[in-house]
């Protein structure tokens, strides 16, 4: 019996293991389907945030063209406003001389690739010492942008507001300082609401036309984190003298993260002429960490502020040329105990440019296409 049983066993085992073969092979299939089924949902949520397409046509029109070639020019600000309110109170406000840029932009659909020079670089003979390093990529489109930015700045800062020092010092007194050293580094991501009908790359990124007036909530996330010199020892004597303990610090370093919501406005004022204004509040928590000079202790914050961002164009866009001006500026404030510092930059920029490559979808057969604009 017992032979007959083992006969049957091992008749039957390869067929046991043909099955669990299949049965893994159809798992196998199973799972690289639901693998290749996720892959497309992924990309079909992808494609569907920051499609184009999906427009109200009344309202905004769709970019006819793949590429586009821009020149333009830049203009950087920047400020720092250093305060204190005991034992008397005390503001010193820091920037330099507004930094321009020449530069020519290639774009494929959304992107902007290109290079710029510094203007000062051939009218002043600038030194090493005095650059700084910037970078700004902002990426746009119809339902979310992202911002990309990092600035290191050199030390061509001047002194050009002073409030509760020595009377001696006459009203509009400025004074070079190479006491500040500033590093700056995050993201600025965020999504529009009306994104049918509001089109925030009709402004800033001339990938669509605006056609009707229409606004939309913006919602936002951003990250950042910063790190000041401070040096006050090179202020001026009267200056050092006089200056209040609480603002003689000598390194602050912070993280930045905040949640924002504002307003966007698309004002088709003629034809093919545009003008939009954005403003968008945050609060903000910072953690950050002051090196404060002898006699006082380093000291760790960690506490809520507010911060702001604000985008501005005036554009012309016939759908093939366009001409206009953009700025974007972004603010920060932090605050201690006896000690704020509000910092903030901007862009201005002047381009013009024109679009080429057509389109599949807008080609004609045999025939030249007009633009309807």
């Amino acid at each position: 019996m017992k032979k007959h049983l083992l006969r049957i066993l091992f008749l039957l085992l390869p067929l046991i293991l043909n099955a669990q073969i299949e049965k893994k092979k159809l798992l196998f299939f199973k799972d690289s389907a639901d693998y290749k089924n996720e892959q497309k949902s992924l990309i079909k949520f992808i494609d569907k945030l920051i499609n184009s397409s999906d427009l109200d046509t009344m309202y905004v029109s769709p970019n006819r063209y793949n590429n586009a070639l821009m020149s333009t020019h830049f203009t950087n600000f920047e400020y720092y406003w250093i305060s204190s309110a005991r034992p008397k109170e005390q503001e010193l406000c820091l920037s330099p001389n507004p930094h321009y840029k020449i530069g020519v932009y290639f774009d494929w659909r959304w992107i902007y690739i290109g290079w710029s020079f510094d203007v000062d670089d051939i009218f002043r003979h600038t030194t090493h010492k005095y650059k700084g390093t910037e970078f700004d990529l902002s990426l746009y489109s119809t339902k979310v942008g992202l911002d990309l930015f990092y600035r290191r700045t050199g030390n061509n800062y001047k002194i050009h507001h002073l409030k509760g020092f020595s009377e001696k010092i006459v009203p509009g007194y400025s004074v070079e300082f190479d006491g500040v050293k500033v590093d700056i580094k995050g993201f600025n991501t965020y999504y529009i609401f009306n994104n049918r009908r509001f089109s925030y790359p009709a402004a800033f990124s001339q990938s669509t036309n605006q056609r009707i007036s229409t606004g939309s909530l913006i919602a936002g996330f951003s990250f950042s984190k910063h790190k000041l010199d401070f040096d006050f020892t090179q202020l001026p004597e009267a200056i050092a003298n006089e200056m209040n303990a609480g603002m003689q610090i000598e390194e602050i370093r912070y993280s930045n993260a905040n949640i924002s919501l504002g307003y966007a406005y698309n004002w088709v004022f003629a034809r093919n002429c545009l003008a939009c204004l954005s403003f968008t509040p945050a609060i903000s928590y910072k953690s950050s960490f002051v090196d404060f000079g002898q006699p006082m202790e380093d000291k760790h914050y960690n506490n809520f502020d507010l911060d702001f961002l604000v985008r501005a164009g005036i554009v012309y866009n016939n759908g093939k040329y366009y001409v206009g001006s953009s700025f974007v500026g972004r603010n920060y404030g932090f605050h201690s105990q006896n000690f704020s510092l509000t910092n903030g930059y901007g862009t201005l920029q002047i381009y013009a440019g024109f679009n080429f490559n057509l389109k599949k979808e807008f080609r004609v057969k045999g025939k030249k296409y007009s633009n309807p604009y």
